[in-house]
């Protein structure tokens, strides 16, 4: 693999400024370890923001570092394996393999997408839709996108959306966007929110609710923010197709498999399960592997040994220990302390003016994804969460959830990796989804903040 100029300028950058704050004197009362963690916190962070390396080897390399330059203990490096989050991912990883290895993923998107055919407006808005129900079924933006990307294009291909033009960029781009930005307001639908939920419970010993986290957040960062993605793409590449649709496939079978049946009354009981978890106080992590586990049993066999092996990445699952191996290092070593009063210092949060704190807080959170993408926003933020909440007035738990408001604001793919995994697979250009991204997130700024901060006034999280 040739190194791009990119890629060894960033590299001698990031060393450089971990090594410069690794041999930097420690601040007065600090701990000694302070400026070793915040040297490797930088290159680890900096590594995933720039996508140095895929992302489950800088997480890798980060262990390695860690425990051979002795900057934490083991039970603080390796955290992130005791995490909640964790074996959330886990279990939605076999759930994702069981869902696309009996084809009822692949039933549930056709059947949608089809029903959405009538005019650019209505197909883009039905890719989205089908998006934002597979969050509900599919707890993995990733094997969302690599589920319905080839459906999408057969789609574009029999409504007759050539390749490279705008119509089915526009359809790329919003199953892309629309796996990630709809999810973000169901629990263990992507990285970040399964971050923060373990984070929050490590750290402040708060467990996050499903059915509250939908409550808080589907609104407006669920239904108006796919609403916006729809327009936005629209607007952006409405196009008449430039050849004849292909003639339409014929039907498959109506008949579903035994498989396919057994998976969705797991599905609904897991449904069940995470919608009911302030009755029963089950965290939705421990009912995401106990689906996971029932899928895997030889009598049930929706997950055999083989595709076990070849379906359930590992790769996600280190990507989540570092990212919490790396906020359990700036809580345990001093630095997030040290964080919190620099961000405290130069962001004016009055306790006595609620709407400024909100507002303050998503922008920061939502800046701060740009330099360490979004499953760093919670690793970083949530372990100073407490001291951010005395200086805003806010509860500590609306802190946590405003964190939500920044690592669904796009600015960049980058910042999001599935997204840069859609421009490979997509074939699309990478100004189609930053201009996507970008305008995406304005409205989210002019329109959607605004709106989330009256919904929450109105249900009680905002004093």
């Amino acid at each position: 693999m040739t190194l791009s100029p990119r890629h060894a300028v960033t590299t001698l950058v990031l060393a450089a400024i971990s090594a410069t704050l690794w041999f930097m004197p420690v601040p007065d009362g600090a701990s000694p370890e302070i400026m070793r963690a915040a040297a490797l916190v930088v290159l680890a962070i900096g590594a995933w923001a720039t996508v140095l390396l895929p992302e489950h080897l800088v997480a890798v390399g980060f262990f390695l570092a860690a425990m051979v330059l002795s900057v934490s203990s083991a039970p603080v490096i390796f955290s992130g394996f005791a995490s909640p989050a964790f074996w959330l991912v886990f279990g939605g990883l076999i759930i994702g393999a069981a869902v696309d290895r009996t084809g009822l993923g692949g039933r549930i998107a056709r059947t949608l997408v089809r029903r959405f055919t009538g005019g650019y407006l209505a197909t883009v808005a039905g890719v989205v839709t089908v998006c934002l129900a597979l969050g509900f079924l599919m707890p993995s933006t990733m094997g969302r996108l690599v589920l319905l990307l080839p459906i999408v294009i057969a789609l574009a291909d029999r409504l007759g959306y050539a390749e490279g033009s705008r119509g089915r960029t526009g359809l790329i781009v919003a199953t892309g966007f629309g796996s990630y930005l709809g999810p973000v307001a169901i629990l263990p639908a992507n990285v970040p929110n399964n971050v923060l939920l373990g984070a929050a419970q490590t750290f402040h010993g708060i467990q996050i609710q499903y059915f509250e986290w939908l409550y808080i957040h589907f609104p407006v960062l669920g239904l108006a923010k796919s609403v916006l993605l729809v327009i936005v793409v629209w607007r952006l590449f409405n196009d008449t197709p430039t050849q004849a649709g292909a003639d339409e496939e014929t039907p498959q079978t109506t008949y579903w498999s035994r498989d396919e049946q057994r998976l969705a009354l797991l599905l609904a009981v897991a449904l069940a399960l995470w919608a009911t978890d302030a009755v029963h106080g089950v965290s939705p992590a421990w009912v995401s592997l106990a689906a996971g586990l029932i899928c895997l049993l030889p009598m049930v066999a929706l997950v055999p040994p083989q595709a076990f092996r070849d379906k359930v990445p590992m790769n996600p699952l280190i990507y989540v220990a570092g990212i919490l191996g790396v906020g359990a290092l700036v809580a345990d070593s001093g630095l997030g302390e040290t964080l919190a009063h620099l961000v405290l210092d130069n962001v004016a949060m009055e306790g006595e003016h609620p709407a400024k704190a909100f507002f303050a807080l998503s922008l920061m959170t939502a800046l701060l994804g740009t330099v360490s993408t979004m499953p760093g926003i919670p690793a970083i933020l949530t372990p100073i969460a407490g001291d951010i909440a005395a200086a805003s007035g806010l509860p500590i738990t609306t802190v946590l959830h405003t964190f939500v408001n920044g690592f669904s604001t796009v600015l960049f793919p980058y910042q999001v990796p599935p997204l840069i995994v859609l421009l490979q697979l997509g074939g699309i250009p990478a100004s189609a989804a930053i201009r996507t991204a970008l305008v995406t997130a304005f409205f989210t700024v002019l329109l959607l903040m605004p709106l989330n901060y009256l919904w929450w006034t109105a249900i009680g999280m905002l004093p």
